[in-house]
């Protein structure tokens, strides 16, 4: 069994485990390579001390794991700094490198778009945190992503132009949102390459403020992110009850909106729909252009799994394609899980990728995808339980004895799948997705004071779930 196979094997446990944002950022940089004065050592070699650090930290004890479950003999794993087929720094350097971690320092000096010298002299991912291979190029591109897709194309153009500042995007997890945002980083970069321009995930972000709270480092910490030409704020939800951040991010944004600088933010959901946020973010985020990404087609499943596994210079037949496309629908991480299982189920076997190869090594993902509870098995569960019919949800019945269950669905429906307001709309007879808004804070609210509901809906979480 080779290091690659095992590799491939752990990018997939990994990308299972890990949100997106995680395994983009901490796990698809790392590359490896073969000890050559041992057979039983492998060496994982992280782009930059940053990485290398918090894999260190956070990941070796899994891959450790992992490797043991893998490989028949006890294998030595090693981290050290370098690209494949680079020459690897001594570990003192290594050690000095992994320790000296920070925010970006910012003198006073940075105006005119220019960064300082030591932020200049860190690498294109220190600097930006962007992952150069998240481009247009291999964005595979439908229905479901073409308005976004069009809008950010548009502020690669002409950063900072009024009509797309700030650009929101949004959609549900695992739609590519990500992936578009480190896009438009990437295009704008090659483009203009003298923006200071940074990535960040809200979490991030957070950990900012905390930090420079705790240091009372504010004014580092401004005129750091007020020095930026275009900021890409990842999944802003995550400033749900955040006060202090979202003080923050407010004065950021008014700073580099006033003076005419790139804001791109993703989040999960509308805007007007994000808990926890405050109205006057709420009202900002409006000022530019909203779109949203949607769940792909079968046609736009099909070509994303192709454009995959052309990457992995792998040729997948249509029919492979078609098969895992019909079956996995929800988003595009789920197909991404699903084209890894193939190949290192392919590498680890030595088949050859096939249709009944597939259906093998997919047997059990798919098994649990079509026992996946939907809005169709919610409705029908919770009909049954408050003895209504399954029409009555759909209907424009207000009575008390038809307006609650359908409530206490659509609060089911938005804790228990991933569907966005719209699409619970959709699905519960074409209502307004402010309607299903409503009736989710209504049930969040009347758990806490009506135990007879509240046990209602434990009762209907816990059949649902078994």
């Amino acid at each position: 069994m080779s290091m690659n196979s095992f590799w491939t094997s752990c990018l997939s446990h990994f990308e299972r485990e890990l949100p997106p944002q995680q395994f983009n950022t901490w796990i698809r940089p790392l590359r490896v390579e073969n000890d050559p004065n041992s057979g039983d050592a492998l060496c994982i070699l992280a782009p930059n001390g940053f990485i290398l650090k918090w894999v260190k930290e956070r990941y070796l004890s899994r891959i450790e794991a992992l490797s043991s479950e893998y490989f028949a003999r006890p294998m030595l794993i090693t981290l050290s700094l370098g690209n494949r087929g680079n020459t690897r720094q001594p570990p003192a350097i290594v050690k000095a490198a992994a320790n000296n971690i920070a925010l970006p320092p910012v003198s006073s000096n940075v105006t005119n778009g220019q960064s300082p010298e030591n932020h200049r002299n860190k690498s294109d991912y220190e600097k930006t945190r962007l992952i150069p291979t998240f481009t247009f190029d291999n964005l595979v591109v439908g229905k479901a992503n073409d308005l976004a897709r069009a809008a950010a194309r548009q502020v690669t153009i002409n950063p900072g132009d009024t009509t797309y500042n700030p650009l929101f995007i949004y959609g549900g997890a695992g739609l590519g949102k990500t992936h578009l945002i480190h896009a438009i980083g990437n295009q704008i970069l090659e483009s203009f390459p003298d923006k200071v321009l940074r990535y960040v995930h809200a979490e991030d972000y957070y950990s900012d403020v905390v930090r420079a709270y705790q240091q009372k480092s504010f004014d580092t910490f401004k005129r750091y992110y007020r020095s930026l030409d275009v900021l890409l704020l990842d999944d802003v939800h995550f400033f749900n009850g955040k006060n202090r951040t979202q003080e923050e991010f407010f004065y950021v944004f008014n700073a580099l909106s006033e003076s005419r600088k790139q804001i791109v933010i993703s989040c999960d959901t509308y805007p007007k729909n994000i808990s926890g946020l405050e109205d006057r973010l709420i009202t900002r985020f409006d000022w530019g252009l909203t779109v949203q990404i949607e769940p792909p087609e079968t046609e736009m499943r099909v070509a994303i799994l192709k454009k995959k596994a052309e990457m992995e210079d792998v040729v997948l037949d249509d029919e492979v394609a078609f098969y895992i496309a019909k079956h996995l629908r929800s988003n595009v991480r789920e197909l991404e899980g699903a084209l890894k299982k193939v190949l290192a189920y392919s590498a680890f076997h030595g088949l050859q990728i096939s249709l009944e190869m597939a259906k093998e090594a997919l047997k059990d993902l798919i098994g649990s995808v079509n026992r996946q509870i939907n809005a169709e098995s919610i409705q029908k569960t919770v009909a049954e339980y408050y003895k209504i019919k399954v029409a009555d949800l759909f209907s424009k019945k207000r009575t008390r004895v038809i307006v609650r269950p359908r409530q206490v669905a659509m609060w089911l429906s938005k804790n228990l799948t991933s569907l966005s307001y719209p699409a619970i709309g959709d699905a519960f007879g074409g209502r307004d997705h402010t309607t299903v808004l409503h009736a989710v804070r209504t049930i969040d609210e009347l758990r806490s004071k009506d135990n007879e509901l509240n046990h209602d809906v434990h009762v209907l979480l816990q059949v649902l779930k078994n």
